[in-house]
């Protein structure tokens, strides 16, 4: 590996546990093995390297996730909807560093355009992605409107669930609940 990998890596490390502000140059150099000018010559400024880093550490979360969403166990529920909220508990669970970082990388995405627009064209991904875990739609086989609405909605569940669950875990709602609520929404009856 070379000196601008060993920096990506050492900047992925820094930033699971320290977070995006906390992180300074001299953390990643230290996670790094590496040298001060090293991240200059490479990437240009220590911001631009933890916003690879925290772009690519969500690239490697979400194949891991993806993975973890589609692969069958002998002890899942027949339930797919229940299944799909254990996975995305478990994954909070799990990766709460990397979700802790990816919320406050969004909030500084505000003061870079080119942060933004790198999470956003990866938000559209993400509605695409669970339209089609959803459907059970292929997602080039997606129209649209399902994207839109099935996708967008099911990220919004996610937010909120990510929030509850990163603020409070004793109290935040299990996967059985969740799919309740859902369940209870679309109740014939109750939107009168």
């Amino acid at each position: 590996m070379g000196h601008r990998e060993d920096l990506l890596q050492g900047a992925k490390k820094a930033l699971l546990e320290r977070g995006y502000a906390q992180t300074t140059a001299r953390d990643i150099v230290a996670a790094s093995g590496t040298n001060l000018a090293s991240i200059g010559y490479h990437y240009g400024s220590t911001k631009a390297l933890l916003t690879a880093a925290m772009l690519s550490a969500i690239e490697d979360w979400g194949d891991a996730f993806g993975q973890a969403l589609t692969e069958e166990k002998d002890d899942d529920p027949d339930d797919p909807m229940l299944r799909f909220w254990q996975r995305v508990i478990g994954s909070i669970q799990s990766h709460r560093a990397l979700w802790l970082a990816s919320v406050e990388v969004l909030i500084h995405s505000e003061h870079m355009p080119d942060l933004r627009a790198q999470l956003a064209a990866g938000l559209q991904e993400g509605r695409s992605g669970m339209a089609a875990m959803v459907t059970g739609i292929a997602e080039k086989e997606l129209d649209d409107s399902t994207v839109r609405s099935v996708g967008s909605v099911q990220m919004a569940l996610m937010s909120g669930v990510l929030t509850q669950w990163l603020t409070d875990p004793a109290t935040a709602p299990s996967a059985e609940e969740i799919v309740a609520g859902i369940n209870a929404l679309g109740r014939p009856g109750l939107h009168q």
